[in-house]
């Protein structure tokens, strides 16, 4: 022990051994300034927890204004990153993990929130097995979180253009599939006509089948159009959201007379919104009509504009009285193309309507839901981003 002691002075005592110790420490220092890792050490004891200046910094702080507890980081840990956060700690506490490592937001001294990688590992234990000490890092992972977000967006967004590529030509294929055989079926009636008349009913057929192609092809052009267009940023007016369903209103005027619709505004007079005037026209002008359309016999029709405002959202609501869907046997077909849901023989109902308006809203950025009731109406839900 003496040998020991005497060793220790005669080390403190050595020049040469105080400046390797003293570079080394300035080469640690050194490595973790220049790497903007932070580093905590905890004291399973006392609770203490000593924080690295980098680690403060990292959140916003100064050195003096963090104390040494480690509820001063629990307690900036966002809400929904606490249990993973408590849950991979005390996993490794109890020895289920050889290092701890989690990944959480913490809010910094601005009220914002940074990324965080955290990592750490038990340096020594008691005498009973229990951990008495641990020493971790801090890593801002806050860029390569926000690049991983984007890319899963991107992402999002390519599997789901992908998989409205694939229904869309699926749509395409179909309808077109189904002219061509018809006009196949009529001409080897018309080659077994025997007489002039008959002929000519194949040939009257065949004006009608033509006519409905020339229908179909104009269907898919409108959507492939509204598709093109949404790509582009020259799609942004400013507008005032109350104004334009007036508008829209005072275009059906002649139908609304007709069917003796009471038609109520209730959109605010302060909204207003950045957006395309022409897709938003023709997405009010197509719930409007459609209300005004599968209206009720029963009753005096009463068709409902509204909106809710929320901080990153406006909500425009199309609401009516009439005969309604039962969404249990349609809800997965309401935005589909050629797709009819009243039980109603009309030549006006070519079920493109609802597609093509679906692709209007998400053309500007928004979705549309749909809640109704056989027997006592519909209500549309068209949500854009302020």
């Amino acid at each position: 022990m003496e040998n020991s002691k005497l060793l220790y002075i005669e080390c403190l005592n050595n020049d040469k051994y105080l400046e390797e110790l003293i570079t080394d420490s300035y080469k640690w220092r050194f490595a973790l300034e220049n790497s903007n890792i932070g580093v905590w050490d905890w004291n399973a004891k006392t609770n203490e927890v000593f924080y690295s200046e980098e680690s403060k910094q990292m959140i916003g702080y100064e050195d003096y204004e963090i104390g040494n507890t480690s509820d001063e980081w629990d307690k900036r840990v966002h809400p929904e990153d606490r249990e993973a956060y408590y849950r991979d700690f005390n996993a490794h506490l109890r020895g289920e993990l050889d290092i701890y490592i989690n990944e959480h937001r913490i809010r910094c001294k601005d009220g914002s929130y940074t990324w965080i990688l955290d990592r750490g590992k038990v340096v020594s234990k008691d005498n009973d097995g229990k951990p008495t000490r641990i020493i971790g890092t801090h890593s801002n992972i806050t860029k390569r979180k926000e690049v991983e977000e984007a890319l899963k967006i991107n992402l999002d967004l390519i599997t789901n253009q992908n998989d409205r590529l694939h229904n869309f030509t699926h749509i395409v294929s179909h309808n077109l599939r189904t002219h061509v055989g018809n006009f196949e079926s009529i001409l080897e009636f018309y080659d077994q006509a025997s007489s002039e008349s008959e002929k000519e009913d194949m040939v009257n057929h065949l004006k009608t089948i033509s006519k409905s192609l020339t229908e179909t092809i104009t269907d898919l052009n409108s959507i492939i159009s509204i598709k093109s267009k949404s790509d582009t940023k020259a799609l942004n007016q400013r507008i005032n959201l109350r104004e334009v369903a007036k508008k829209v209103v005072e275009s059906l005027v002649l139908d609304i007379k007709k069917h003796n619709v009471l038609i109520e505004n209730l959109i605010p007079e302060t909204i207003y919104l950045n957006t395309n005037v022409s897709y938003l026209n023709s997405v009010i002008h197509n719930l409007i009509s459609n209300s005004i359309k599968y209206s009720s016999k029963t009753r005096q029709p009463l068709i409902t504009l509204n909106c809710d405002v929320t901080i990153n959202t406006i909500q425009l609501t199309v609401k009516d009285n009439g005969i309604g869907i039962d969404l249990n046997k349609h809800k997965d077909k309401i935005f589909q193309l050629y797709q009819t849901f009243h039980g109603t023989q009309r030549e006006d109902s070519k079920g493109i309507g609802l597609y093509i308006t679906k692709t209007q809203v998400e053309a500007l950025g928004g979705t549309i839901e749909v809640d109704s009731t056989p027997n006592q109406g519909t209500c549309f839900k068209v949500i854009l981003n302020t």
